[in-house]
């Protein structure tokens, strides 16, 4: 049961495990974004910018969500593009192997902070790989991927 208690570790995980988990993912996108020569600009939060940082943006209530938007990849096919809708998912599972193995072998001691870690994670990953359209011409990364393995990159928002 939910207790006072557990208010400052609800309060750690909604102002730091998730908006860290969230970078991580765009992360993902990122890295694969620049292996194919494409330029990215990725965003944590909403409301006024607080900071920039080349290509990132982190907003007032950098909590609340994450975006990226991604520029003409240079190796320009079905593959990439794919890869690219893939590297957030890709690193959230990652991290998630990471911290499970590191539990397992010893190197790290079991928390509630890794448990919330490897939750957000794995949330993310799922809802991120539903092929829904959130509007505005706005796919989640499932659906992104499933465009552009059904239509190639004509429909694939990358072009």
């Amino acid at each position: 049961m939910f207790g006072w208690s557990d208010v400052p570790t609800a309060i750690w995980a909604f102002f730091v495990i998730l908006p860290l988990v969230s970078l991580i993912h765009e992360l993902g996108h990122y890295l694969f974004t620049r292996l194919f020569g494409g330029k990215i600009k990725f965003c944590l939060g909403r409301g006024k910018i607080l900071f920039k940082l080349g290509g990132i943006e982190v907003r007032r209530v950098y909590f609340l969500d994450s975006w990226c938007q991604i520029d003409k990849l240079s190796v320009s096919n079905k593959w990439s593009h794919t890869i690219v809708y893939l590297g957030g998912p890709l690193f959230n599972i990652a991290t998630v192997i990471v911290i499970n193995s590191s539990i397992h072998m010893g190197l790290l001691e079991p928390h509630i902070l890794f448990y919330q870690f490897v939750y957000f994670s794995l949330y993310f990953t799922f809802f991120s790989l539903l092929p829904v359209d959130y509007g505005d011409g706005n796919p989640s990364d499932g659906k992104a991927i499933y465009d552009v393995i059904k239509h190639g990159t004509a429909r694939d928002p990358l072009q």
